[in-house]
């Protein structure tokens, strides 16, 4: 099993924090999520680069004694540099399709989707909302950006199968703001 775990809730908005950390709330959404993914026996931790990430892979860590592995292919998705209002530019992206996103996210998104099938069975994956649509996004063929709103460290699960990776659960979804 590969559990994609959102981060907890960042002490800044997208907009206005290029990488913020985690809110007190957020500080203790990462701590229960550890306790609950202690159970599931982690054998690799993988996080996004942005610290918000990996102040959530923080608490699991220390649980386990595994060294949290930092890799870029599970960041954030990345902004064109002729964006001045990040934003307008993300909403505007989250309600369309793969097909218009500019070739910069589009690469992003190949390289995410290429990393998942070298992960090792039993490993976290702390990443972020964007980049958890696109993944159950290709694992249920969809060609919208958004296919749902992954809640604050929430879990969603994924199964390596013969045919490839399989989605076995989103994780819970919430109202939460993304921008």
């Amino acid at each position: 099993m590969i559990i994609f775990v959102r981060h907890g809730e960042a002490a800044a908005g997208w907009g206005h924090h290029r990488d913020p950390g985690l809110s007190e709330t957020g500080r203790l959404q990462a701590q229960a999520v550890a306790e609950t993914l202690i159970k599931e026996a982690p054998e690799c931790l993988l996080s996004s680069p942005m610290l918000r990430c990996r102040e959530t892979a923080a608490p699991l860590a220390r649980l386990t004694g595994l060294d949290v592995t930092i890799d870029a292919d599970v960041s954030e998705i990345p902004t064109p540099s002729d964006v001045s209002d990040r934003v307008d530019w993300l909403r505007q992206l989250v309600s369309g399709q793969w097909t218009d996103a500019p070739e910069l996210v589009l690469d992003w998104h190949r390289r995410l989707l290429a990393r998942l099938s070298t992960l090792p069975e039993r490993t976290i994956v702390f990443s972020h909302f964007v980049a958890i649509n696109a993944v159950v996004g290709d694992l249920e063929a969809s060609p919208d950006v958004m296919v749902f709103r992954p809640d604050y460290c929430s879990l969603t699960r994924l199964q390596q199968t013969p045919g490839g990776l399989a989605l076995m659960s989103r994780g819970a979804e919430a109202g939460t703001a993304i921008l």
